[in-house]
């Protein structure tokens, strides 16, 4: 228990701690609270938090529009490749923030070769439209659109089929059970999942870090970049301030939430689900036009970032005679990026291994010996993962800029911040899949061993893991898909001879490399899918919700409608 709460201290909470008490300490002056109000009250900070507030607000019309009319048409029409629409829907959520800025940048330019195909590519010389605080808004809103669509969609999974079949007997039509019923009850999801989608636009770098930069358009995150970036650990005062106002936002986006669930909650009736509509006139449109928008939102930017990547230059027209293999043989011949594929797979891998590991105990502890304080470990490990990577990173820089105590070491600019940085970000994702298949296993099993004599240690090597190694596998795997691409903490938190994939593509960008940004790219996106795959086939051994992408098939009741 000692090991485990130390674990979640040095890897989350502590440096969270300093971090909220520096932001709310005296200024230079010595009065109370001065360092918060001398940053609030900065022409800087307003015209940031005035952009942080503009641009989460319109990203989350966007993604309600998008994943609320998706999830419907996807999850009422019966339409055909359904499993694939759904991946298509969810594909934002596993690619990396800037990876999907960098492939957005290469369709919208000048130079796409997919909008030069259809006549649509701007003037060549003209500025790039997503270099904008529009563009900002548009693309976190694609990138958060999958949850509200996970979130309706798992309502749409619940709809009891005899509500349905009643309204059908009394004469109501698709039109108005969709208007009637479908829609009342699907809103409070609408409303959490928007909510959800606000909570984490606040905290998005990867998009402002690569359309809102070179567009002069600061956010809250990139401005605590660039303080940091120019001026070193000397500012981290102030930026710990304006940390201090995300992670309030990122909180009370997060605590409305939960009360729009308490508020608009309305209970249904078990029993088999409603699984859509019979196909009717407007079935065949309908489908064309789903397929033609996700298409659009999930695959054109790939080509185009794919189709950046294969020429020599930018500005060079694709075709069979211009392609070329020419980026892609000079990334991987860069010493600085084959030393980024090698650490960002070592950060990736030790954080899910280790993540997976602590996890059994804390989970084993919390549910099956039901110990008081390691259901409040479970708990703590959560601010980490939820606060904006920014912040965290902040925090790292705060809690290990100095020598250890007893150790006289610094780990600062070293690997050894950024895996600890990993721990405490991802731990969750490793932690809450092991919980649920603790929970879903017999606790007559532990409790006859217990009687009989058989030590804790033993019981949960024997029990526990047997019953929760899938789900330890799936949560490994997760995490490691998910911080192999890692560019939040790592732009702050990277050092030379510690460079990540992530931040390898940030740079090359910033330094106008964009093919060789698009090289890189893609071979992430390569091992990402692969990753993917590799997840997928362990789904259903899983308990329901340890997958992202397996959400809506892993709702429970989910019938198949006689109709």
């Amino acid at each position: 228990m000692a090991l485990v709460a130390c674990f979640v201290l040095v890897t989350g909470l502590w440096p969270l701690i300093r971090l909220f008490a520096l932001a709310l300490g005296p200024g230079e002056t010595g009065e109370p609270l001065g360092l918060l109000r001398e940053t609030l009250s900065g022409r800087a900070f307003g015209r940031a938090l005035g952009n942080t507030l503009a641009s989460s607000g319109g990203s989350v019309v966007i993604s309600a529009a998008l994943g609320t009319a998706l999830a419907l048409a996807t999850g009422l029409l019966r339409l055909p490749g359904q499993a694939l629409l759904g991946f298509l829907a969810l594909s934002p959520l596993l690619i990396p923030s800037q990876i999907m800025a960098l492939a957005w940048i290469e369709l919208m330019g000048s130079g796409s070769a997919v909008l030069g195909a259809l006549g649509l590519a701007p003037a060549p010389g003209s500025r790039n439209p997503l270099y904008s605080g529009a563009g900002v808004a548009w693309l976190m809103g694609i990138e958060h659109m999958p949850l509200v669509f996970i979130a309706v969609r798992a309502r749409l999974a619940g709809l009891p089929l005899d509500l349905i079949e009643a309204a059908r007997i009394g004469g109501a039509g698709p039109a108005r059970i969709l208007r009637r019923i479908v829609l009342p009850l699907t809103l409070p999801s609408v409303a959490a999942g928007s909510v959800l989608a606000f909570a984490a636009a606040v905290g998005n770098f990867g998009v402002p870090a690569l359309l809102g930069i070179p567009g002069r358009f600061p956010v809250l995150t990139t401005l605590i970049y660039q303080r940091l970036n120019g001026f070193g650990p000397g500012v981290i005062g102030s930026v710990a301030a304006m940390a201090l106002v995300l992670v309030a936002l990122a909180a009370a986006a997060l605590i409305l939430r939960q009360l729009v669930l308490r508020w608009t909650a309305v209970p249904v009736p078990a029993g088999r689900s409603f699984t859509g509509f019979e196909r009717g006139r407007w079935h065949w449109p309908l489908t064309a036009a789903v397929w033609a928008v996700l298409v659009a939102l999930s695959v054109l930017p790939i080509v185009a970032l794919a189709t950046t990547a294969l020429v020599p230059a930018l500005g060079v027209p694709f075709g069979l005679g211009t392609a070329t293999l020419r980026n892609f043989e000079a990334v991987l011949a860069n010493p600085a990026i084959r030393r980024a594929f090698a650490n960002s797979f070592m950060l990736a891998g030790a954080a899910g291994l280790v993540s997976a590991v602590v996890a059994l105990p804390i989970a084993w502890l919390s549910l099956t010996a039901r110990n008081p304080l390691a259901r409040v470990l479970s708990w703590l490990a959560e601010p980490a993962h939820v606060v904006p990577g920014t912040v965290l990173a902040l925090a790292m820089i705060l809690a290990y800029l100095r020598p250890l105590p007893l150790l006289g070491v610094s780990i600062y600019s070293t690997g050894a911040i950024l895996l600890i940085a990993y721990l405490g970000r991802f731990l969750p994702l490793a932690l809450r899949p092991v919980e649920a298949a603790l929970s879903a296993s017999d606790p007559a099993l532990d409790e006859a061993a217990r009687i009989h004599g058989v030590p804790p240690l033993r019981r949960m090597l024997g029990i526990a893991v047997p019953a929760a190694l899938p789900a330890m596998a799936a949560g490994a795997l997760v995490i490691f898909m998910t911080a192999i691409n890692e560019l939040t903490l790592s732009a702050l938190l990277w050092s030379a001879g510690n460079e990540t994939i992530g931040v390898q593509i940030f740079s090359l960008q910033y330094e106008g490399n964009s093919t060789a940004a698009a090289a890189l790219s893609v071979l992430a996106l390569a091992a990402v899918a692969m990753l993917v795959m590799a997840a997928d086939r362990l789904g259903r051994r899983l308990p329901p919700g340890a997958l992202p992408w397996r959400v809506a098939q892993d709702q429970p009741g989910r019938t198949t409608s006689p109709r």
